[in-house]
């Protein structure tokens, strides 16, 4: 049931339940000073009122004005309690606020209230009360949890290096990265914090226990290693000699061959001595140095040479490509053998120009033989699938070109557009000739 405002006879509206009760939250708090008479009265003699489920209560005495600035006056003490509450719930939420003071807070708001000199639905703000303590309450429980959570974690983690520090001591010879990482660990342990003394010291232990054990046995290693230095120092000055001696050598496949063999030896041989083996590796990569220069200069002048060869077989392409074997087969073929002893004399070209240079040509000499074909078979009832195979052609090159120009590379699409429209023309003479048989 509603609770009756006694000053108005109409039911005070939203008296609420206990925000908990239901385990549902609280609804909304609604602000007193819109409509105070909604949540109290003044009587005659200025006594102020609030009501509550248990029905009115007298907040105190208002003489100054009249009612309803009283009850305004109460009513707006009443709101400022509301928004003390919900900027507790709101800083709780973003977890910006400390659980602590937020219980410690809403329990004094909670205990102070059914005597607080307000005006609103008190029944509400109670129960938004509570729902800040509970939410508080399980805020506390759950920081005390992550609390204990992170001791064990500290604990595992702490436990973790040890036994990769122990791990390290016992078995790494990788005597720099297991240094670094010994020195890694320490500075990670000094960031562990949170676990007991105890287990602290007994872990602080261990982990320095087995640093010590690993310095112990990366000092006899380095002791050992002094005496195999030496012995490197001269394996790799009769490694130097024998490159420099190699560095005027012209063979360059079997040369270049030894070289690299010379630097797995290089490097199968050790460090030699500190002091010397930085010159020693000057000396030694001089020599192959001189020998690749003298290899590269060599290669970039054949490089030149066969790209000049390359510039003149696309010469003799565009001529090639230019032969009518329809109009004059004899003439057509005589033209090509001149053309072909031409590019058999001019020689090597790059390597990735080979099959692209050789392909143009190729199809320049099939044109003339489907051409002297096509001459003396066209009453042949396989006239029509060598239209096709020119056909086929066309298709080829106009493929091709298309696909290079979806690429960017203009200038081979444009030569695939120059074969294509080539293979179309003997396409249609081929096509004509069956016509005409």
């Amino acid at each position: 049931m509603a609770q009756e405002n006694t000053s108005t006879g109409t039911p005070a509206p939203h008296p609420v339940p206990h925000a908990l009760g239901g385990g549902h939250p609280a609804p909304p708090v609604p602000p007193a000073e819109p409509s105070p008479s909604a949540w109290g009265r003044v009587d005659d003699e200025g006594t102020v009122y609030v009501n509550t489920p248990d029905g009115e209560r007298a907040v105190g005495v208002w003489q100054a004005g009249s009612p309803d600035e009283g009850l305004l006056h109460y009513a707006r003490r009443f709101d400022d309690l509301r928004t003390e509450v919900e900027l507790l719930e709101t800083r709780l939420e973003s977890g910006a606020g400390d659980p602590k003071h937020a219980l410690a807070t809403a329990t004094q708001l909670r205990d102070g209230l059914a005597e607080a000199a307000v005006v609103g639905d008190i029944a509400a703000l109670n129960g938004r009360i509570e729902q800040v303590i509970s939410h508080a309450e399980k805020a506390l429980a759950a920081a005390k949890q992550e609390r204990e959570e992170a001791r064990a974690a500290a604990v595992v983690r702490k436990q973790a290096l040890a036994d990769e520090a122990e791990k390290l001591a016992a078995e790494s010879t990788q005597w720099k990265a297991a240094g670094d990482r010994l020195r890694a660990i320490l500075d990670e342990w000094k960031t562990v914090k949170g676990v007991d003394r105890k287990t602290d010291d007994e872990l602080w232990k261990r982990f320095s226990k087995a640093r010590e054990a690993f310095n112990r046995r990366r000092g006899s290693h380095f002791a050992e290693l002094d005496k195999q230095r030496a012995g490197a120092k001269q394996r790799k000055e009769e490694l130097i000699a024998e490159a420099e001696a190699l560095s005027e050598s012209s063979d360059w496949g079997e040369t270049a061959g030894r070289y690299k063999d010379l630097m797995t030896e290089w490097k199968a041989a050790g460090r030699a001595p500190k002091d010397s083996d930085e010159a020693l590796w000057q000396r030694f990569r001089a020599a192959q140095d001189k020998f690749f220069a003298r290899r590269s200069a060599v290669f970039s002048e054949r490089d030149a040479e066969f790209a000049t060869n390359a510039q003149q077989k696309e010469e003799l392409l565009v001529e090639a490509e230019k032969i009518d074997p329809m109009a004059n087969l004899e003439a057509a073929k005589q033209h090509m053998r001149r053309i072909q002893d031409q590019w058999d004399e001019i020689g090597k070209v790059p390597r990735e120009r080979i099959r692209e240079l050789d392909g143009r040509l190729k199809a320049v000499q099939d044109a003339i033989k489907s051409a002297e074909d096509s001459k003396w078979r066209r009453t042949d009832p396989e006239a029509q699938a060598r239209a096709a195979q020119f056909r086929e052609r066309v298709e080829q090159f106009e493929s091709q070109a298309a696909k290079a120009r979806a690429a960017g590379d203009e200038r081979r699409a444009k030569k695939a557009d120059e074969q294509a429209a080539q293979w179309r023309e003997w396409l249609e003479a081929a096509e004509a000739a069956i016509a005409d048989r």
